[in-house]
């Protein structure tokens, strides 16, 4: 028996968006992600390694990150930087963040000052703040609720000749192996970092995730493959996870801007020109 799905309502700054979501599922070959009733809630704060092959930044084995909540004293994260990936640059921008972290002046998060997440960063903001999908027939939305932040992917279509330059670049996507959407992002702009450790990159920044729904859907495991020249040394691979999360559809949230003053590099939280109505 299928499903009934409901529209779905959020507010992108001031103009509210009303999607007519569909089940995904009663189309061969296209995996179930979007939900009137349930987001997508992340089982880790952080990246996870790949099984094999170099990973992400991950945090100074002498300086564990503790979130918020565990019952022990919270930590920054302060980065490990004997990661191979890392060009010298690299390290060197890090190392300042690093000391910056390590003394409690400053330890930028792009949720925590309402900034674009960037990608793959999209995949680590917030804590509790779901992930949505509303699946077209030619574009895919995925909405952070929190803020709300929401990447356009586009279906079935080549990259542009000179993509656009932005904190979520230029995503088109397809369906693959009746489970998963493959993503396929560039033109990112370098004002962004790549993960929670504050991992700078260049322009020159590709990444491919591939979203797969397991578990009789309650899962949704994404695989991330992440090339930068400028940047790394190597491509590289992480995982994320998400479990389906309660009951309810999504809510309508503003950021609200830390009052800590960082630094002015980082991408600009959007502001519209002019008043939407």
């Amino acid at each position: 028996m299928k499903r009934a799905f409901a529209p779905m309502a959020f507010f992108v700054g001031s103009v509210l968006l009303v999607v007519a979501a569909h089940p995904a599922d009663r189309y061969a070959g296209i995996p179930e992600l979007e939900s009137s009733t349930a987001g997508w809630a992340k089982a880790a704060d952080d990246f996870e390694p790949p099984k094999s092959g170099p990973g992400p930044v991950t945090y100074e084995k002498n300086h564990p990150y503790i979130p918020n909540g565990g019952g022990r004293q919270a930590t920054f994260r302060i980065a490990d930087l004997t990661n191979p990936i890392l060009k010298p640059w690299v390290i060197e921008k890090m190392r300042a963040q690093n000391e910056l972290a390590a003394t409690g002046k400053r330890a930028f998060e792009a949720r925590a000052s309402c900034r674009p997440g960037g990608v793959p960063g999209f995949l680590v903001m917030g804590r509790v703040n779901p992930l949505f999908f509303v699946q077209g027939k030619n574009e895919v939305l995925l909405i952070n609720e929190g803020g709300p932040e929401v990447r356009h992917v586009l279906l079935d279509v080549p990259h542009s000749a000179q993509p656009k330059i932005s904190p979520y670049g230029e995503s088109v996507g397809h369906y693959e192996s009746g489970d998963t959407l493959v993503v396929d992002t560039i033109g990112l702009s370098d004002d962004t970092y790549v993960d929670n450790y504050r991992t700078p990159h260049t322009t020159q920044l590709h990444v491919i995730e591939r979203f797969q729904v397991t578990e009789g859907g309650n899962t949704l495991k994404v695989a991330i493959r992440v090339e930068d020249p400028g940047a790394f040394n190597m491509p590289w691979s992480a995982l994320q996870t998400y479990h389906r999360t309660r009951v309810g559809g999504i809510e309508e949230t503003v950021c609200a801007e830390n009052n800590i003053a960082f630094d002015a590099s980082v991408s600009e939280i959007p502001v519209a020109n002019k008043p939407d109505f």
